[in-house]
């Protein structure tokens, strides 16, 4: 049995625009009631990283939340708006920041929705998660069309590591390291959470070095929408140029049954993406050594590595970075920002964190001789 996903074009962030477009995706796919029931309660999770506007394609624009409460509100469901982002030192007075600066407190004050923290959690297995999915009857999951330095890219299944409630993050980060590890903790969260409806944001989606600062914003015009996580990461990586399964979050649901992982067995309705012409995207520098042969990446696995660096012309010493840091191997000092590399464990928090672009990475020379 297939699974079926839409994609729509959308040229821009105007209003009608985005709001015509989401109600196409959501018709082809039978709409909203397919997926909600009239009257419910909704947690809406966008992505919302860090306090950045929406213009650096870090976070999910706010027109795009606006639009999907507008098609909630015809079915009379009650909305809610959270997330809980990358946010360091004070918790409550940093989440308040990132809601302002990417627009979505707007959003929630104009359209009269409710505004969490995710302040409050209940402990699932190895993790905590808000506790505002036991609050609500559904979830609706709107995460950002993005690579991503450590998993390769974030979308459908990444996105809900938000709903880990507060610093402990930093914790599955620290236990779980190792990118099989943190793609099942991953997993774990997707499993016990399961979105009833997620939508890509890919209108200006992100490339490079992501999913902060250090990544490029790409004008990609398009919407994915659907039920299933695993067929929506499939296909976003199909998009993005990246082989089938390499997203490891991606393998781990499929092998578990918990979604659709075979691009085959995938039923896309509105566009056609092998007509979409679309160049293959700019991955991150960490990753490059994915796309080697299984057995050259066994025997070479020890010699190639990424660290993080800082540049200090953009370095703005605001610390961030050393907050963030799950095993504490950062130091601010007189003269910058300093690792400890005996310590670090290349999970790229500090890069993802960073909100001047001011940290990239150093390649072991195995991987510079070789062109990775």
């Amino acid at each position: 049995m297939s699974t079926q996903i839409s994609i729509v074009k959308c040229n821009s962030y105007e209003p009608p625009v985005v709001e015509q477009a989401l109600r196409r995706m959501l018709d082809l796919l039978g709409g909203i009631t397919s997926f909600v029931k009239p009257g419910s309660r909704v947690l809406v999770k966008p992505n919302l990283l860090m306090s950045k506007g929406p213009e650096y394609a870090i976070t999910t624009h706010p027109q795009v939340v606006r639009s999907v409460i507008h098609i909630l509100k015809e079915i009379n469901c009650r909305v809610i708006i959270g997330d809980g982002p990358s946010v360091w030192g004070k918790y409550i007075e940093n989440v308040d920041e990132v809601y302002e600066v990417t627009g979505i407190k707007k959003v929630a004050h104009d359209e009269d929705v409710q505004l969490v923290n995710f302040d409050k959690r209940r402990m699932r297995n190895k993790f905590p998660l808000t506790s505002w999915l036991d609050e609500c009857d559904y979830l609706v999951n709107l995460p950002k069309f993005k690579t991503h330095e450590f998993t390769l890219m974030t979308g459908a299944i990444k996105n809900l590591f938000g709903l880990v409630s507060g610093t402990y993050k930093t914790e599955l980060h620290k236990n779980y390291f190792k990118p099989p590890e943190f793609a099942k903790i991953l997993v774990d969260i997707y499993q016990e959470a399961r979105p009833a409806l997620t939508i890509i944001d890919g209108v200006l989606a992100m490339e490079g070095d992501g999913p902060g600062s250090s990544g490029r914003p790409r004008q990609l015009n398009l919407l994915l929408g659907g039920a299933d996580c695993v067929a929506l990461d499939t296909v976003m990586a199909k998009i993005m140029g990246i082989k089938n399964q390499e997203v490891l979050s991606t393998k781990e649901a499929f092998l578990r049954g918990l979604g659709e992982g075979q691009l085959s067995r995938i039923k896309i309705a509105g566009e056609d993406i092998d007509k979409l012409d679309i160049p293959a995207f700019i991955l991150p520098q960490a990753t490059k050594a994915s796309n080697l042969p299984d057995a050259v990446k066994i025997i070479l696995k020890s010699l190639i590595k990424y660290y993080p660096y800082s540049l200090r012309l953009k370095c703005t010493r605001c610390g961030h970075c050393v907050n963030i840091c799950p095993r504490k191997c950062i130091a601010l000092k007189k003269r910058g920002i300093v690792f400890n590399y005996k310590q670090c464990i290349a999970c790229f928090c500090c890069q993802e964190g960073c909100p001047s672009a001011a940290i990239d990475l150093k390649k072991s020379l195995l991987a510079k001789l070789i062109g990775l």
